[in-house]
């Protein structure tokens, strides 16, 4: 038995073939005589199903079958359809619509920060009021003859020193300390007391201690050395002794400031000094400038205060300042009373709190010489002392 393939076009003549479930479409027009017969072939892209018809040797046909195919055949091979374009990556799916922000809780305001100042004191004790006072002036208790004055030459001479918040004394021999606390005995005046020499800081202790007794509330603070490093001491050493002192003092119940005075050149240069004291105090005169007039004072030692308050991070206290009312000229700096009024007015209009004027009298104890353009003994803002 042969076994012949046909299309299912061929399969449309064959009067024997089977019902067929899809054929080639074709249009049939209306008949109106001899019958005419179009046949359109449309190539489409179906599922479209094959006849095997199997007939015998004479070719009558005897079964049939389907087979399922994609397309019909075309007369000649399509062109390949283009390549697909890549398929886009698949779109993130989108955010999910984000809560509403949580509103802020109400808080309350913060303190503001503190001004760069001394560290705080330790408890244990009244903490003396350091940086913050509104006036202060410095006294030596020394007659002409570099004698030490007696306990009632320094009462006559604190008669005029009422005044004053802060009294400034350098050191504690001639009892110093003992006779400016009697002769101010009821007052609220405090002293910013010194320890002089770097060799006797545990002995100088003890005399302030002894000298108090107990009470440090007249205390607004100690200085270690008056410009030692300006001198040529090793600043090492000069902290070395702060830290020495600040034992010292606090082994005797005091937990004040502790820190060591030297000239704002010294304490630029050597910034460690103000960061090992619990505030920068710094001597600042206009005079040795010599490109400063005196009414031009104040803002010279403001400029040092702000430059110094930067570097360190601390409240800047000036510890001497002033202007001489005798003396050599230094440039366009000239000592004389009229000079030292404008200085003293220029610096007290500039500055509304810690500023040490230098000095209360003359000390005429000193020596003038052309280093200091022989003015050294003629800083007094009362001209000589009462008790001299």
């Amino acid at each position: 038995m042969k076994t012949l393939f046909f299309s299912a076009i061929s399969l449309a003549l064959l009067h024997l073939a089977a019902p067929q479930p899809h054929r080639p479409r074709h249009d049939h027009l209306k008949r109106n005589g001899p019958v005419k017969v179009h046949t359109q072939v449309d190539y489409v892209t179906v599922n479209a199903q094959d006849v095997i018809v199997y007939v015998d040797s004479q070719g009558n046909p005897v079964s049939t079958t389907t087979v399922q195919h994609n397309q019909a055949p075309p007369t000649s091979p399509p062109a390949p359809p283009p390549s697909p374009a890549p398929a886009p990556p698949p779109s993130p799916a989108p955010a999910p619509n984000p809560l509403p922000p949580p509103q802020p809780q109400p808080q309350p305001n913060p303190a503001p920060a503190p001004a760069p100042g001394p560290d705080k004191p330790s408890a244990g004790g009244p903490a003396p009021s350091g940086p913050g006072f509104k006036s202060g002036v410095s006294y030596t208790p020394y007659n002409a003859d570099n004698t030490c004055k007696s306990t009632q030459q320094v009462a006559t001479d604190f008669t005029k020193l009422n005044g004053y918040d802060v009294i400034r004394l350098y050191g504690t021999d001639c009892d110093q300390v003992s006779n400016a606390l009697a002769a101010t005995k009821g007052s609220s005046v405090k002293f910013f007391l010194g320890i002089y020499d770097l060799a006797q800081v545990q002995k100088e202790a003890e005399t302030i201690s002894n000298a108090v007794k107990g009470d440090w509330s007249r205390v607004n603070a100690v200085s270690v050395g008056n410009e030692m490093v300006n001198k040529g001491t090793d600043p090492g050493t000069v902290i070395g002794a702060i830290g020495q002192a600040r034992g010292a003092l606090k082994a005797h119940g005091y937990n004040g400031p502790v820190v060591t005075v030297d000239t704002m050149v010294a304490m630029t240069n050597h910034p460690e000094l103000c960061k090992a004291s619990d505030f920068c105090a710094i001597n600042c005169h206009a005079f040795f400038d010599g490109k400063t007039p005196a009414e031009k004072s104040g803002e010279f030692i403001q400029g040092w205060v702000d430059r110094l308050g930067k570097a360190t991070g601390k409240t800047v206290v000036v510890t001497e300042t002033g202007w001489p009312t005798r003396g050599d000229t230094n440039g366009v700096a000239v000592p004389s009373q009229e000079n030292h009024q404008a200085a003293m007015k220029s610096i007290q209009g500039t500055f509304a709190n810690n500023v040490i004027l230098y000095s209360a009298y003359n000390d005429m104890w000193k020596t003038n010489t052309q280093g200091t353009f022989n003015a050294e003994q003629y800083w007094g803002i009362m001209g000589n002392a009462p008790s001299a």
